[in-house]
């Protein structure tokens, strides 16, 4: 057994495989950029490494560097986690030329299903089929677009060399082809360093099952079951589960041999899996992921397994630990990906501090798996996923309902997040009856990311008694030695004064009005033309009260100047309006586009002078790893550009300046 591991990556998949290393008594070596040099990661290891700036082709993406920590720690293996080098052959050949073990598969394996297109071809070969689809080496605009007229509308354009869903687009009509081509190109080059794409024919209401697979060097091969991530966006996926359900047991059986099949096809060694597309009667290879998965702990939370101490015993020359009849499957897990994105703006990615971070609290059903504290940053240089929820039932109902109560008592703030998009795929009734295909997100889009609406009568009154309740920072309290003293008491009394206060909240794009008469812990409110006697305390760091009848529970966070209010899993925003600020009565974005991220300039689509209409793509924006199209608000006419390809721009940048088109007949204005 290996006495020291370095883990070349970061974040939660660095701070997983460091648990495991020191459960087995080894020593671990981080390593890290100068944005990382506080992360979790680098506090749970034995030691840590400084390797270069933030962007992660100057520090985690560097081969050289990451080798030469482990030299000069004295490493003896590198265990690469998800992602960056995880399945970059030429890494895990470098590790071998410089004695080291890379606790994953061999190089031949990571070339031979690295490549999209080959790895389909070799499975081909051994009689696994594929989905229908271009997957040769001629890569002009010209024959990629003879092949998908050939295939058939829509169809699926797919990074050769990569997945996470980067690089990948549907493309409904050949007038479209051209652009989403040159699209996806970018991205596939700057994920995986290699444009080469492919075409398949893209199907309706398909089901995404993969199967776990691992191999030792023994010759032993056996899979631990499949997972269903049919829950997804962008084909990146949303929510995992297993095993699989509503799948016959021939068709099962079926999944499970032909993964075996496809590893030892390449004499694979470690963890692996194998992707199916499954459609009707149609079964199809995909792909194989030559590396651990973000997703393996739902196989973990089933079969009670540790995957990756599987993935070091195997590296370090030991023989699978089980065999297939030995290996059993437990119940239905269930895992949920939180990420620093906004739903409703398109899921565009959010940066910045974690003010609040309170998850509920671990069992032996419910696991947490995460990279970050509470006053972390989220930055740009890295993919926004902030953690993992794992839960466990006797059955899938079971699963299905602790997941959506872990979600609803799960606590943050200080940006964006898709928490509350989780809890409502978790708790929709055709989520929870089954209905799993990829496209369930879009078919249910209106129920899961719902326009925004008025904040119900119990938030407003929440948000109102959290501030009566701790009206001032207790270092500006005033203070009395005296016990009986009137100015020492927090019950609402007041000298020759009304014992009332108005509050006034900005939700949305209205202003509402609370009046909240206080006295000895009593609450009467008016609000919304209603008067409602009211009582609350505080009890496990929630707000408790009666209203109409029932009790009402809210948490409550603040982030910056907003109030969120947590309600049976939903949240909902309210800004206090202090009436002592001036307010301003020119909106200051009128006629401008803004960066709504921080990100670098991919291209631009439009010149000053142009004309555009509502909807028309301006410009390209890569964040975090994806690309991000910025389209026109509003139709007028450019007037200024501000940035060109290649340049980084913070959020709030101004790109564009454009003259706002009246739609009266009278003078067009900007600004």
């Amino acid at each position: 057994m290996f006495r020291k591991i370095l883990i070349a990556n970061r974040g939660e998949i660095a701070c997983r495989v460091a648990r495991t290393a020191r459960r087995l008594g080894i020593k671990t070596v981080a390593v890290y950029s100068e944005a990382d040099q506080d992360a979790l990661h680098v506090v749970m290891a034995d030691q840590a490494v400084a390797i270069g700036p933030a962007p992660a082709r100057e520090s985690y993406l560097d081969i050289e560097k990451i080798l030469a920590a482990a030299r000069k720690t004295g490493a003896e293996a590198i265990h690469p986690g998800y992602g960056f080098l995880s399945e970059n052959a030429d890494f895990a050949e470098a590790c071998e030329n410089a004695g080291l073990v890379f606790i994953g598969p061999p190089a031949s394996a990571i070339r031979a299903m690295g490549d999209k297109a080959a790895a389909k071809a070799l499975m081909q070969q051994a009689g696994v089929s594929v989905v229908p689809g271009y997957h040769g080496a001629e890569q002009s605009v010209e024959r990629l677009a003879s092949e998908a007229e050939r295939v058939g509308y829509p169809v699926l354009i797919k990074a050769s060399a990569g997945g996470g869903g980067k690089g990948m687009r549907i493309v409904e009509r050949a007038a479209d082809l051209s652009a989403a081509l040159a699209s996806a190109r970018r991205e596939a080059e700057s994920a995986f360093g290699n444009g080469r794409l492919l075409i398949e024919k893209y199907l309706i209401r398909p089901r995404h099952i993969e199967v776990q697979v691992f191999a030792d060097t023994h010759g032993h091969v056996l899979h631990l079951f499949e997972r269903d991530c049919s829950i997804q966006r962008r084909y990146q996926k949303v929510i995992e589960e297993a095993p699989a359900i509503d799948l016959a047991p021939e068709r099962r059986a079926a999944l499970h041999k032909a993964a075996v099949a496809a590893a030892r096809t390449v004499r694979y060694r470690g963890a692996g899996t194998v992707e199916f597309i499954v459609a009707g009667d149609l079964f199809a290879f995909m792909e194989m992921n030559t590396r651990l998965q973000v997703e393996h702990p739902v196989t973990e939370a089933m079969t009670g397994l540790d995957l990756v101490e599987w993935q070091i015993r195997v590296a370090a020359g030991e023989g699978l630990p089980l065999t297939q009849e030995q290996v059993e499957a437990r119940g239905h897990a269930i895992e949920a990906r939180l990420y620093a994105e906004d739903p409703v703006r398109d899921f565009l990615p959010a940066t910045g501090p974690i003010a609040v971070w309170m998850p509920p609290t671990e069992t032996e059903d419910l696991r947490i798996d995460t990279g970050i504290r509470q006053g972390d940053d989220i930055t740009i240089h890295y993919d926004p996923m902030i953690a993992k929820l794992i839960v466990r039932g006797r059955d899938r109902d079971t699963a299905v309902r602790r997941l959506g109560q872990a979600l609803a008592d799960l606590r943050i703030a200080g940006l964006a997040t898709n928490r509350e998009f989780l809890y409502r795929i978790a708790t929709h009734p055709a989520y929870a009856a089954g209905e799993l295909d990829t496209g369930f997100i879009e078919r249910h889009r209106s129920a899961l990311i719902p326009p925004p609406a008025s904040a119900p009568i119990e938030a407003l009154v929440a948000a109102s008694l959290d501030r009566i309740l701790d009206p001032l920072p207790q270092s500006v309290q005033p203070i009395s030695g005296d016990p009986w003293s009137p100015w020492r008491r927090r019950d609402g009394w007041r000298l020759n004064g009304a014992t009332y206060q108005d509050l006034r909240w900005r939700d949305g794009e209205v202003e509402r009005s609370v009046r909240l008469h206080y006295r000895h812990g009593a609450c009467r409110i008016e609000l919304d033309g209603r008067s409602v006697d009211v009582r609350a305390r505080r009890e496990q760091g929630r707000l408790v009260f009666a209203l109409d009848g029932g009790e009402t529970r809210a948490a409550i966070l603040r982030e910056r100047d907003e109030v969120v209010v947590m309600l049976d899993g939903l949240e909902y925003r309210l800004r206090h309006i202090d009436p002592t600020m001036p307010t301003s009565a020119v909106d200051e974005t009128a006629g401008r586009l803004t960066a709504p991220m921080p990100g670098r300039v991919v291209e631009v689509k439009v010149t000053a002078g142009a004309s555009v209409t509502r909807g028309t793509p301006l410009m390209v924006l890569e964040a975090m790893k994806m690309e991000h199209t910025i389209l026109a608000p509003t139709d007028g006419l450019i007037e200024r550009v501000n940035c060109a390809p290649g340049d980084l721009v913070a959020e709030g940048a101004e790109l564009i300046v454009f003259v706002v088109e009246d739609k009266g007949g009278g003078d067009a204005s900007s600004r």
